[in-house]
């Protein structure tokens, strides 16, 4: 019953927050904000509730990007290529994780691995410009990247595309919709496992789970999920180039979840819309560097809130609002009782 309240409370605060945002906020901007919370997401899953510290989160998310834009060439229409964005880096993470995990890399060496294969994937991207490097009829460009394939129609109007506000409503329904089912799955016994191989994997082994299955299963999961924003983010910038895999991208998705709050859901995706949209005020401005701002944030971030905004947030307003409520309740109940002796005296 709680996880239900959980659900329909968010479905609930998305309705409002798609209906308030707009009035405040340019769709264009409201579209990436969107997809980076996506992003942030699918970090906060796979690090924050599955112990697994990953680098390359931004590997699955410019597979995501690639895989819709090469699919929509092919294809010549948006929506086959929409699911296969999700299954091309999902299948991908299912792989390497399995290769990580049945190889028994500790967490130092996961990280730096799935580092080492982003960067693999930026550098080949980079050196595809030759007509030689296509796949069925679409050309991967090099570092120009890939322009001018179809991006989403409505599905009953082939030529009604979503773009603006409609694209907004689009990712941030998504966006919901994806928060609810990860809630849901952490609320079935699945997610329980994983919560639980992460804060003791050998007592996890020990009680006869497959640790290394479950984490692949979870690592696939948060691929499959930085996919889809991938999609989404190649709809919005109608281009995908090598950047989506750079060094860059994968920092900021690190520093999205540590600032938002690693072990919660709500505080990766604040995390990613806060300093998204700070990354898009810096980029207006050309005197301060923009990497030197996102590494102070962190740097005070992590000295002044080591927790993350979210839960620093939640733990004010349990000690102030929710100390006045069940105070005000101590007291009503204490009155109650006041008022029952007296009549039983009475009496």
């Amino acid at each position: 019953m709680k996880a239900k309240q959980e659900i329909l409370t968010t479905l609930v605060v998305g309705l409002v927050l798609m209906v308030v945002l707009p009035l405040f906020m340019d769709s264009y901007t409201l579209v990436i904000l969107s997809v980076y919370a996506m992003l942030g997401l699918s970090l906060g899953f796979v690090w924050g509730y599955g112990g697994i510290l990953c680098f390359g989160q931004a590997a699955f998310f410019g597979l995501g990007a690639y895989a819709y834009a090469i699919a929509a060439i092919n294809f010549g229409e948006p929506w086959a290529p929409f699911f296969i964005s999700i299954i091309v880096p999902a299948a991908f993470a299912a792989v390497l994780g399995a290769m990580l995990f049945y190889g028994r890399l500790s967490d130092v060496y996961l990280a730096v691995v799935t580092l080492v294969v982003t960067l693999i994937l930026h550098k080949f991207m980079n050196s595809t410009a030759g007509e030689i490097y296509k796949l069925g009829t679409a050309r991967l460009g090099g570092y120009n990247g890939i322009p001018g394939f179809e991006t989403l129609t409505v599905p009953w109007d082939a030529g009604e595309y979503i773009l603006d506000t409609n694209l907004f409503y689009f990712c941030f329904g998504l966006l919901v919709v994806v928060y609810a089912l990860v809630r849901w799955v952490l609320r079935s016994p699945f997610g329980r496992i994983v919560i639980g191989i992460r804060e003791n994997e050998l007592r996890a082994e020990l009680m006869g789970y497959d640790v290394r299955l479950i984490k692949t299963c979870a690592f696939s999961i948060g691929g499959g999920i930085a996919g889809l924003a991938g999609c989404l983010f190649a709809n919005w910038a109608e281009i995908v180039t090598p950047n989506l895999f750079s060094l860059g991208q994968s920092a900021e998705i690190i520093i999205w979840v540590i600032v938002g709050g690693a072990g919660t859901l709500v505080g990766p995706m604040l995390g990613a819309a806060v300093l998204g949209y700070l990354k898009f005020l810096l980029g207006q401005q050309s005197l301060i560097d923009n990497t030197f701002i996102l590494g102070a944030v962190l740097v005070f971030a992590v000295l002044l809130l080591p927790r993350g905004i979210f839960p620093t947030i939640v733990a004010l307003w349990q000690r102030t609002i929710g100390t006045r409520l069940s105070g005000s309740r101590s007291s009503r109940r204490r009155g109650k009782r006041r008022r029952n002796r007296r009549r039983g005296n009475a009496a």
